[in-house]
């Protein structure tokens, strides 16, 4: 990619400060730029948003809660076809689309007064929202070089993280004031943010992509229309069991959000404010360490042993939180809190590595595909985990941590098999 020398957007008349923090690659700072305003608009949104839906729309926390599952089905569900689209018409046009339909959508909010009708909306908006993500994966596949691509994603997270603390930090003064007309503001200044990030994404330079891929031997229909139809990340199977091993690493964002919170007040004597505390930890160590956790991982056995390194830094955080019961407020809280700690660090390691994988796993073609399929096992895993956790791991005390700890232990390291695997066969397709 082109240096800073003669880029518009290199930084030029900003203090000095501020562009030492910019990153030195123009396509990772516009990216970047519409990074921070969707999370910040998200952070915004999800800080409101059960308030508003029980609230200002008066859905019950059990219509809320099946109607969030249900949204949460289609979000899987449409990673798959949304990856597919960006394959066939480009990743940059169908992410504008996606993003002005989440926009829509989520403005739509505000004229919801039934029952059926938010489950339909919610249910449209969660497939676009995921649809997007897959292909916002496939598109930084598209702009970015193979060797920047995991840094550029890392750089991107710590912007992620910075613009919910923003939003979030909005969203706590919509909270204070606590009337209908601030929450509808709210909720329409989120998609106002998707609108600002359709526009960002539309104004990105358009890039050549690969020809599609080639039909297999003894695929039938000579010109390939038949192979193209068929989605070659689903018959890749290095490719599928490294999707299931990280969509079960990506428990430990479930352990976190709802896990940690319930332990916390429900079988610990920390005080209620450690809640705050472990987030605010989650979020220095990502923002400090992120980026320094993607170095060598355009080597593939590297990030897959990253990935062991995750998951054995994961069950050590299980474990580290479980001993906090029973002991007195103060220790139990620094322990929660050092447990996090340790959850952080696993989660540095394991996204670098994940994501080095699915990009090294899919070669240079079919990005939207491979990313789609990859995006699906996480957001199955962000649907099933806060019920798995609620159940099988609080339900049953220090020891429900001690096997969610096993379990997140042998998903990490059962990635270097994986991927070895993965080199036996060249990342090649399984045959039909």
């Amino acid at each position: 990619m082109p240096g800073n020398a003669g880029d518009p957007d290199a930084g030029n008349g900003l203090p000095g400060a501020v562009r030492r923090r910019l990153h030195p690659d123009p396509m990772v700072r516009r990216l970047a730029g519409a990074t921070l305003v969707n999370t910040v608009g998200n952070g915004l949104s999800l800080s409101v948003a059960v308030l508003f839906f029980t609230r200002v729309l008066g859905l019950s926390a059990a219509q809320l809660g099946l109607g969030m599952t249900a949204a949460g089905l289609c979000g899987v569900a449409a990673s798959v076809p949304a990856g597919r689209a960006a394959d066939r018409w480009g990743a940059r046009p169908v992410l504008v689309v996606l993003v002005v339909a989440e926009a829509v959508g989520t403005a739509g909010y505000a004229l919801v007064h039934s029952y059926p009708a938010f489950v339909a909306l919610a249910c449209g908006v969660a497939a676009v929202d995921r649809g997007s993500a897959a292909v916002r994966n496939a598109l930084y596949a598209e702009v970015l070089p193979p060797e920047r691509r995991v840094a550029g994603r890392a750089y991107l997270r710590v912007v992620t993280n910075i613009g919910i603390c923003l939003g979030t930090a909005v969203g706590a003064v919509a909270l204070q004031v606590d009337t209908r007309p601030v929450y509808l503001a709210a909720i329409l200044a989120d998609a106002a943010s998707f609108a600002v990030v359709a526009v960002l994404f539309h104004r990105l330079p358009a890039h050549e992509r690969p020809a599609p891929t080639a039909p297999q031997a003894g695929g039938g229909e000579p010109d390939g229309r038949r192979a193209r139809r068929r989605n070659p990340a689903l018959r890749d199977g290095p490719f599928l069991v490294v999707t299931v091993l990280n969509s079960v690493l990506c428990l430990q964002f479930a352990v976190l959000e709802v896990g940690v919170p319930l332990w916390i007040v429900q079988d610990t004597e920390a005080p209620r404010i450690t809640v705050a505390g472990t987030l605010i930890v989650n979020t220095l160590l990502v923002v400090a360490l992120q980026v320094r956790a993607t170095r060598g991982t355009e080597d593939r056995a590297t990030a897959a042993r990253l990935c062991g390194r995750a998951g054995l830094l994961l069950a050590a955080s299980c474990l580290v939180i479980a001993l906090a019961h029973g002991l007195p407020a103060v220790v139990a809280a620094l322990v929660v809190l050092g447990g996090v700690a340790l959850q952080s660090l696993g989660e540095v390691l394991g996204q670098a590595g994940g994501w080095a994988l699915s990009y090294d796993l899919a070669g240079e073609r079919d990005h939207g595909a491979y990313q789609g399929v990859y995006n699906a096992g996480t957001a199955a895993a962000m649907m099933a985990g806060p019920a798995l956790v609620t159940t099988a791991v609080i339900g049953f005390g220090p020891v429900g941590w001690a096997v969610l700890g096993g379990v997140l232990a042998a998903a990490g390291l059962a990635m270097g098999p994986a991927v070895r695997w993965a080199g036996r066969r060249g990342g090649s397709v399984l045959p039909v």
